[in-house]
């Protein structure tokens, strides 16, 4: 589709800031633009997020232009981290403001198209404003959309989306959260007043078809999907076929010029990894770093990207590296982010917190500790450098067993062979159906039949048995035994009219137990006398320690003063040498 589409404010905002449009976002623009459910798959920085919002933001700005755009959420844009929300939520600030500018110097009264983010760092007082005046576009996460659903006023917010875009579809697929986005995105449909158009985006998937399939629900299984292949033509052609409940497939492929390769300690590598090795390894990685202008380095745990960043702090500087992980406060996280994006810092050692499409200014290389695991996991942490559509991604990839190398050298072979790993869907965890009950049940009367049929929409559960289900609402209605009788039946069966409804406290319950995230016990790390949340350590680690121990969390040594329920106090320990913390479970499998 050509720029030439959308409104002349829009397509000149495109042309000035990016000039020519991509292949998957000509192709995505007139599929969107069709009504048709529309999965993308490109590589890394070849535009896929505006591909998915610039035909929603058009549309807004000409209904705009003609009367004032009334408060009422039209887009849900999901994302698997929470860390990728608040990037998309800025990064959409900046066309939004942009456009209103040019219209205004064109002499139009452009109209103002707000945006708001909800997830687990989204303060109470933001949540509340929301609610009162609802944004047209909903950056969330998959939980905060499930909670959203459940609870009653924003269940009511949500009843005039028309589009949910499901970004990096890829990380939730093969988990239960994949499972339990599919069902929220069949709740979200049954919940809006008209039809939604699902658009979902990545830059890895392998079988595409099977991801279109889980993305439309329905009967996903039975329409078939139409691929798009990557084309010489630019123009999207449904050949003449009537495929319009079908999801259009863009595939665009994952390939794209890679600069990949191999590092080697001088020593040998061996079972267990020796110290010296580590210093060569450290030694190198530094030389690397002061080659180039901004590194991002990856590893596969908390704990050694806390040790790492010690480590390269030593060689390159205090000031010149810094840690990036789950379990630093939001406000340090952004603070790494920023300094990266600006250049003050050189490296970036991070976990998987910045693996997906976060946005971080220009990375000249990526370093991998150990193996990934996974292609499209190398594939999308190398993928942050060179992040333009014209950019080459650098990765050096580092076995730090003798083990690990096999698997690296054929990690990278398949690489340059343009292999990927085959996705598993899991089939119909229970677990999370029961929980997607209690939640819909607690939120409106169901006909048990109606339910069942919204269930099976639901890619996941397509082939799920009646009797499973029946099952599942039978341990809910009827809860489990104990000495005292009978507890925890969460939903009423009213078997003569074949009712459901929540029982008193069920819509609490769904609300405060949601997800398929599994709980952590760990304790909150504040420093005083500011009383400022600094991150969090495990469990176990906290009630080991004794005040007086030095430890070091996000690159700082931290004194503790003592350790309380569920907290440890600490002061700044100035540089002091620290010990590492621990987490418990966090490698990848």
């Amino acid at each position: 589709m050509p720029l030439s589409a959308f409104h002349p404010v829009v397509a000149r905002w495109f042309e000035q800031k990016f000039g020519e449009p991509t292949p998957p976002q000509r192709l995505g623009w007139e599929a969107i633009r069709q009504g048709r459910h529309t999965l993308i798959a490109a590589p890394t920085g070849s535009g896929k997020t505006l591909a998915a919002f610039l035909e929603e933001l058009d549309r807004l700005f000409r209904e705009g232009l003609e009367s004032p755009l009334t408060d009422e959420t039209r887009v849900v844009y999901v994302s698997p981290l929470k860390a990728l929300s608040a990037d998309i939520h800025l990064n959409l600030a900046e066309p939004r403001r942009e456009i209103r500018l040019l219209a205004e110097e064109m002499g139009l009264q452009a109209p103002r198209i707000t945006a708001a983010i909800r997830s687990g760092d989204t303060p109470q007082n933001e949540r509340a404003a929301m609610l009162r005046k609802p944004p047209h576009i909903l950056v969330t996460t998959p939980e905060s959309l499930y909670l959203m659903l459940t609870a009653q006023r924003s269940r009511e917010m949500l009843r005039t989306v028309r589009t949910v875009i499901v970004d990096e579809i890829h990380a939730v697929l093969e988990s239960r959260r994949g499972a339990h986005l599919a069902l929220t995105l069949e709740r979200l449909a049954h919940v809006a007043q008209q039809p939604v158009q699902r658009i979902g985006l990545s830059a890895t998937m392998e079988p595409i078809e099977e991801v279109g399939q889980w993305l439309v629900g329905g009967a996903a299984g039975q329409r078939g999907s139409e691929a798009v292949a990557p084309s010489t033509d630019p123009v999207f052609k449904p050949g003449g076929r009537t495929v319009a409940r079908g999801p259009a497939v863009i595939n665009e492929g994952h390939r794209r010029t890679l600069d990949v390769a191999l590092e080697m300690p001088g020593s040998p590598l061996e079972a267990v990894m020796a110290g010296e090795v580590w210093d060569e390894i450290y030694d190198r990685l530094a030389e690397l770093i002061q080659a180039h202008k901004t590194t991002l380095v990856f590893v596969n745990t908390r704990r050694l990207a806390e040790r790492v960043s010690r480590h390269l702090a030593e060689r390159i500087g205090e000031d010149a590296v810094t840690a990036h992980h789950g379990s630093l406060s939001k406000e340090t996280r952004l603070n790494a982010e920023e300094r990266l994006k600006s250049g003050k810092l050189k490296a970036l050692v991070a976990t998987a917190s910045l693996e997906l499409g976060i946005d971080i200014g220009h990375v000249d290389l990526v370093a991998q500790l150990g193996t990934p695991r996974r292609i499209s996991t190398f594939l999308q942490r190398v993928g942050r450098s060179g992040h333009t559509v014209h950019g080459t991604p650098k990765g050096r990839l580092f076995p730090l067993t003798r083990d690990e190398l096999v698997e690296c050298t054929a990690l990278l072979r398949s690489v340059r062979k343009g292999q990927l790993d085959r996705l598993i869907i899991r089939d119909k965890p229970l677990d999370v159906l029961a929980q997607q009950i209690v939640a819909e049940a607690a939120g409106e009367d169901w006909d048990v039949e109606e339910m069942f049929q919204l269930v099976r929409r639901a890619y996941p559960y397509r082939d799920l048995e009646r009797a499973e289900f029946d099952n599942v609402v039978q341990m809910l209605t009827q809860g489990f035994s104990t000495r005292w009788g009978r507890r925890g039946a969460l939903i009423h069966h009213d078997t003569v009219n074949g009712r459901l409804r929540g029982r008193r406290g069920a819509r609490m319950l769904a609300i405060t137990s949601g997800g398929a995230i599994p709980d952590n016990a760990d304790y909150r790390v504040i420093l005083e006398p500011e009383n400022t949340f600094i991150g969090t350590v495990n469990e176990d680690f906290a009630v080991e320690s004794l005040q007086g121990d030095i430890f070091q969390l996000g690159s700082t040594s931290w004194r503790i003063l003592r350790v309380q329920q569920g907290t440890v106090r600490v002061e700044d320990a100035h540089g002091q040498p620290p010990s590492i913390p621990f987490w418990l479970g966090e490698a990848p499998a």
